[in-house]
């Protein structure tokens, strides 16, 4: 559960303008239109116009951000006066996501069990100022500042404890119990002294809940259960869900900044009090109600109302403070409106709950798409601010859209920009331009509203960057355009740290990045990191982690085999393709019996009128391109021979474009050199059938034929001119891994900045990349030719075969 500070920011100053009047439909077919599926809520008559720029808004996010799902539910004090699903809560079965669908609602979760706590503060069972272990007596970590923790500081995140337990923890898949996961904490130290400063803690709130499983001998979920969600009328929330909820369970997707999306993993927390709560937004909604009641629920009173005036009572903070965290909510405001809310992000799920409690307004969304909080953040505030107009009989606003950037502002304003150790990147790619920004931490697609380019995405809405003739204003500073030089090698005492860490479903990358360590961490966030001597590093005092530590363990020969970052232990993955070495696969047939299959099998058939093809030999137009056919010799993927001679043809086109760009790179004191081109249908045929099912995004579909068989593509990399040696790439060639992907963030600054290289030049003379290829790039006239099933000797006799 990712603490959403971000999306805190975007409600506190997120404006929609009003750019007019919204033009009215009839109110009966908004009606009509809203309250078909079963498993929705109608909306409420005098709300029509209002959900109608509502269910626009959210239609052009959605297919903006690519979200497979959405659920909504507004409520007017003791009413839901509007509840809807979006998309399909089961894509691939085509089953419609409605305001019914369950959702795993991450940290929303932890104010249920600051609930149950605050049951018992009323019943005087527990008190929220006494030292913890007056209740936990077995519980402790390391505190070297004397200031004892509390319930209190725990549920405000004041207590100064490790964000993840070192079991049980976010990335934890083993099914680890509440008892253990809060008894390794005893294994860790305080980051931060007690009440001394805001740092949000999964561990804390799995704590809080052990207390009450502790205290009346019951397991968190079933005591939740009957003493929090079942009073509320939250029939369908459970903690640990049952068959009947989980075939309700939306399929949620997962993605990252390099790859292809996947499904996102649906093991329990072992901190289950902190984000392991399953819901439909109607019971979600129920809870606003109370809210609104002042703590009475279905069942009757759940807190009183001077216990929920407590909780949404900022913390240890100064009397009038009206931001910050209360007991559970986080405070804040909504255009001078008091505002409580709290998000929620568990593994492709992201919730945002917000309620106006002094107009007894509020709403709740959830997607399920992974680190779409900012999304879900922007339509419930936008849903808010309607509810507003509605109740205040005012014109309703309009949402604020973005544009995509023109190529020629995106070309002019890609570029790398400084103010003190401010720093951002501006990249432009064929379909976006995106921002790195050092601190969050974040890589942020832009878009354009008016003269501004605006951060737009599923991580984020609102940072504006004006640009300049050479620079960018962000907020009250200006950014100057610096030059990109070659990075210079990454320290030598580093080489045996920077990899990849941890599980399939949550990879932990350690890297180096303008001279300086960072770890690439729950997919998004990019920290620097501050070496502070061998082998342990701090993260930044900001961010998920801040002021937690990274501590790697080496093997004999130096590398790393590990690493405990935030008191969680990743162990080192391996691609097995790192050090130089060649990827290789185990063929699921034998080699010799895929040739002969494939040599009698014929191309498919393809309609329609190409060019002829004029295959020739790249080194005949250049000699300096260079070779290392692979497919020639042994050395690759399959450890077998492909190739009778080591050569590459291209068509014409493309083999003169190819010159081109080996000429651009000698000014940079490059060359080119090629791996594979031409390939005859036969070989790729082989590729297909020999490739394991998880490896198939790196071979192409015979079925559809290779842009390799075209003559029309090229698998290459750089070698240094004045020493004639291959230079080294963050991945190997034909390595069936992340580390192949273009926008793989892994490595060293200096690898990524020769495939960059690479890349542009490439891309200059009409080459596009392949996306999960650093190495493969396509000539852009590749669909005029045939496929080709011609081999090398009958290229070099130039004899006409049928293809």
């Amino acid at each position: 559960m990712r603490h959403t500070v971000a999306t805190n920011r975007v409600l506190r100053r997120f404006r929609v303008s009003c750019l007019g009047s919204f033009t009215a439909v009839l109110l009966s077919a908004v009606v009509t239109g809203c309250g078909q599926d079963a498993g929705n809520v109608p909306v409420r008559v005098d709300y029509a116009e209002a959900v109608e720029a509502l269910t626009a808004f959210i239609e052009h996010e959605m297919k903006d951000k690519e979200l497979p799902a959405l659920s909504i539910a507004l409520v007017d004090d003791q009413e839901t006066v509007w509840a809807h699903g979006f998309g399909y809560a089961d894509p691939e079965d085509s089953i419609p996501a409605t305001a019914a669908t369950v959702h795993r609602v991450g940290s929303v979760s932890k104010l249920f069990t600051d609930l149950g706590i605050m049951q018992l503060v009323e019943r005087g069972e527990v008190d929220l100022d006494a030292p913890i272990t007056q209740y936990l007596s077995d519980f402790s970590p390391a505190n070297e500042f004397g200031t004892p923790i509390t319930l209190r500081q725990l549920m405000s995140h004041r207590s100064g404890l490790v964000r993840e337990p070192p079991t049980g923890h976010y990335f934890d898949n083993t099914g680890t119990a509440l008892g253990p996961t809060v008894r390794s904490l005893n294994g860790t130290r305080l980051v931060y002294e007690p009440t001394r400063r805001t740092k949000y803690s999964n561990a804390g709130i799995a704590t809080v809940g052990y207390v009450l499983e502790r205290l009346h001998d019951e397991p968190f979920a079933g005591y939740l259960q009957r003493s929090v969600l079942e009073p509320l009328g939250m029939q369908s929330s459970a903690f640990r869900p049952d068959s009947v909820l989980m075939r309700r369970l939306a399929k949620a997707s997962m993605w990252s900044y390099h790859g292809e999306p996947f499904a996102a993993p649906t093991f329990q927390l072992g901190m289950a009090p902190a984000g392991s709560m399953y819901a439909p937004v109607t019971d979600i909604a129920r809870f606003l109600s109370a809210i609104f009641a002042d703590g009475v629920g279905v069942d009757g009173q759940v807190v009183s109302s001077a216990t929920l005036e407590q909780m949404l009572t900022p913390q240890f903070a100064p009397s009038d403070a009206t931001e910050g965290f209360g007991i559970g909510f986080a405070l804040g405001d909504l255009d001078g409106h008091r505002l409580v809310r709290h998000g929620g992000a568990i593994y492709g799920f992201a919730t945002e709950f917000a309620a106006l409690p002094d107009e007894k307004l509020g709403a709740v969304a959830v997607t399920t798409m992974d680190g779409a909080n900012a999304v879900v953040g922007r339509i419930v505030a936008y849903a808010l601010r309607l509810m507003l107009a509605v109740r205040d009989d005012e014109s309703l606003l309009s949402a604020e859209i973005t544009d995509a950037v023109p190529d020629e502002l995106a070309d002019r304003v890609a570029g790398r920009y400084a103010l003190d150790e401010q720093v951002i990147e501006i990249e432009k790619r064929p379909a976006a331009l995106y921002a790195w920004f050092r601190e969050p931490g974040l890589r942020l697609r832009l878009r354009t509203r008016g003269d501004t380019l605006v951060a737009d995405d599923r991580l984020s809405y609102g940072p504006r960057l004006l640009p300049l003739a050479d620079g960018l204003v962000l907020g009250r500073d200006t950014l100057r355009r610096v030059s990109r030089a070659i990075p210079p090698p990454a320290p030598g005492r580093w080489n045996g740290l920077i990899g990849e860490y941890g599980w399939d479903h949550n990879v932990l990358y350690v890297l180096e990045k303008d001279g300086q360590l960072h770890a690439l961490i729950e997919w998004f966030f990019l920290y620097p990191l501050m070496e502070l001597g061998p082998d342990v590093f701090a993260f930044p005092n900001w961010g998920l982690y801040d002021g937690e530590r990274l501590i790697f363990t080496r093997d004999a020969a130096g590398r790393a085999t590990q690493v405990e970052a935030a008191s969680v232990v990743f162990a080192r993955r391996d691609s097995g393709g790192e050090a130089g070495t060649t990827f290789t696969i185990q063929p699921v047939r034998p080699v010799e019996e895929l040739r002969q299959a494939a040599l009698a099998a014929s191309p498919p058939a393809e309609p329609g009128t190409f060019r002829d093809p004029d295959l020739v030999e790249l080194q005949a137009l250049d000699p300096s391109i260079r070779y290392d056919i692979r497919y020639a010799t042994t050395n690759n993927f399959m450890s077998s021979i492909f190739y009778d001679e080591p050569k590459a043809f291209m068509q014409r086109p493309a083999a003169e474009a190819l010159v081109r760009a080996h000429q651009r790179l000698a000014a940079e004191g490059y060359g080119l050199l090629v791996h594979d081109a031409y390939r005859p249908w036969y070989v790729t045929k082989m590729f297909w059938d020999a490739t394991p099912e998880a490896y198939k995004i790196f071979v192409a579909n015979p079925a559809e034929g290779s842009r390799h068989n075209r003559g029309s593509a090229v698998d290459l990399t750089l070698y240094d001119l004045p020493t004639g040696r291959v230079v080294e790439m963050v991945g190997g060639y034909d390595e069936f891994s992340d580390r192949s992907f273009p926008q793989y963030l892994g490595g060293t600054s200096l690898q990524r900045w020769r495939r960059e290289l690479l890349r542009d030049a490439m891309e200059a003379v009409g080459f596009s990349v392949y996306e999960f290829e650093w190495w493969h790039f396509d000539y852009r006239d590749w669909r005029e030719y045939r496929i080709l099933n011609r081999t090398f000797d009958q290229l070099d006799a130039g004899r006409t075969v049928q293809d």
